[in-house]
């Protein structure tokens, strides 16, 4: 693991941010690089170069590194929240932390019917939480949980800093970082300890190799790591939210306190009996103690919620100035460093032919990736195609099927009552016919002789 190390801190004794422990940096101890790196060999002192986790040669290998080699499958590790602290344990401190103050301050309570002008220090404080006690524990209690978040949000806040000590994209890996030698810088990122890794940098440091290595493209480098500033800084920003409510409420409880003070000192005014002065005088004296103990609710809104706004927005300039250093680091050192081939030129033909190819071979491998994935999606929808096809001509051969032997049905029955219907007028023509051969041969040789009946005229006599 190197470190980075500023010339001002030469021969003194520093903590280690990775391992917790202290060591004393040489006085003759001279950076390596631009930078400075504790631990780190000279460059050109002929040590050999680091090894990589996945085998990559070192960047003066003799033999160039093909460019169509697999990247390896890195699975990363889980971020957790660097701004963030538990809700359910800043709460828990909160809590104990107020019933630990007010056990403190119990012994404390003045005795009934002491005057305030003569109440102690601790007496005056015993008085202002305990005087209205439902109003200033729930104070107490969103202050100590203000509290506990920024402690715990510090604590984080030191976590970012040290990380910032992190060599993370060390020079004896290669002065430039491009597709050849991005895998050994990745590798390198894995390799930090894991106390540290888990920041802001190292996370955006990794995404920003990770994408290099699959898309060989510093400008969505450049796009994402200004979208991954974005959303640190929101990240950031959103967790202040709760402490922001808690300074909005605190003062807010403290009036509340106030209202139900007056309200109390108010009722308790008295003046049925003018003529007794001395009724009247305790009757104005309860009520100016009331308004006194009413205020002092108040009082103790407004001091937790000064005392909490200072480091709060201590804090909050504090993250933001890291992370303005973090996407300094990224802007000024690592985008500089990459190196994707576009920039080739000044009559370097080699250069240009390599980049050329690089170009080429990602283009293809990306045309390939989309042409099989064309194909695949062409042979799910032909499968598709056909298996719908056979069911459409299962259907309809079932339903002519069945439309054919409904109709031969109905055909049949339709001729068996024709048929049916034919007997029974032929029978009835035969039972006719048959008739009419019996009433001519009863007839016989008898002859029918028709008259014709001469008309009457119009104007014709009657005989």
């Amino acid at each position: 693991m190197s470190l980075k190390a500023e010339p001002e801190m030469a021969g003194k004794v520093v903590r280690c941010p990775g391992c917790n422990t202290k060591l004393q940096i040489p006085e003759t101890a001279a950076p390596s690089s631009a930078t400075g790196t504790i631990g780190a060999p000279p460059s050109g002192g002929g040590l050999p170069l680091p090894d990589a986790a996945g085998g990559l040669p070192p960047s003066g290998a003799s033999e160039p590194m093909n460019f169509q080699q697999e990247k390896p499958q890195r699975t990363g590790w889980k971020e957790a929240d660097p701004t963030n602290p538990n809700g359910f344990v800043t709460f828990g401190i909160g809590l104990v932390l107020t019933l630990t103050w007010f056990g403190i301050v119990f012994p404390f309570q003045a005795p009934d019917g002491k005057d305030m002008s003569q109440f102690t220090t601790m007496e005056f404080v015993a008085n202002v939480f305990y005087k209205h006690l439902e109003v200033s524990f729930i104070n107490t209690l969103f202050f100590f949980w203000a509290m506990a978040i920024l402690y715990l949000k510090f604590q984080k806040l030191r976590h970012q800093r040290e990380a910032l000590l992190l060599d993370v994209l060390p020079q004896e890996l290669g002065q430039q970082i491009n597709s050849q030698n991005v895998g050994t810088f990745i590798d390198h990122v894995y390799n930090l300890p894991h106390r540290l890794r888990d920041s802001l940098m190292v996370n955006r440091i990794r995404k920003a190799l990770e994408l290099f290595e699959i898309k060989t493209s510093t400008s969505e480098v450049s796009n994402m790591m200004s979208s991954q500033s974005n959303i640190d800084a929101a990240r950031i920003g959103g967790s202040y939210i709760m402490t922001r409510a808690f300074l909005w409420a605190i003062p807010l409880m403290g009036f509340i306190g106030t209202v139900i003070g007056l309200s109390h000192a108010i009722s308790g005014m008295s003046f049925r009996d003018m003529g007794n002065v001395d009724a009247i005088i305790s009757s104005l004296g309860a009520v100016t103690s009331g308004l006194g103990t009413a205020f002092d609710a108040t009082l103790l809104g407004l001091i937790f919620a000064v005392t909490l706004n200072f480091p709060m927005n201590s804090l909050a300039k504090s993250e933001d100035e890291t992370l303005n250093e973090i996407d300094a680091f990224c802007n000024e050192v690592l985008l500089p460093r990459l190196h994707d081939g576009a920039g080739a030129g000044g009559g370097d033909i080699g250069a240009i032919a390599d980049s050329v190819i690089k170009g080429l071979s990602s283009t293809q491998r990306e045309f390939l990736t989309d042409l099989n994935e064309l194909s695949k999606r062409m042979n799910e929808y032909a499968t598709n195609l056909d298996r719908r096809s056979d069911a459409f001509q299962a259907t309809v051969q079932k339903e002519f099927i069945h439309n054919m032997t409904t109709m031969r049905g109905e055909v049949e029955g339709a001729l068996r009552d024709s048929m049916k219907m034919t007997s029974q007028y032929i029978a009835a023509l035969e039972t006719g016919i048959r008739g009419l051969n019996t009433v001519l041969k009863e007839l016989g040789e008898k002859q029918i002789i028709i008259q014709q009946t001469k008309k009457k005229g119009w104007f014709s006599r009657g005989e």
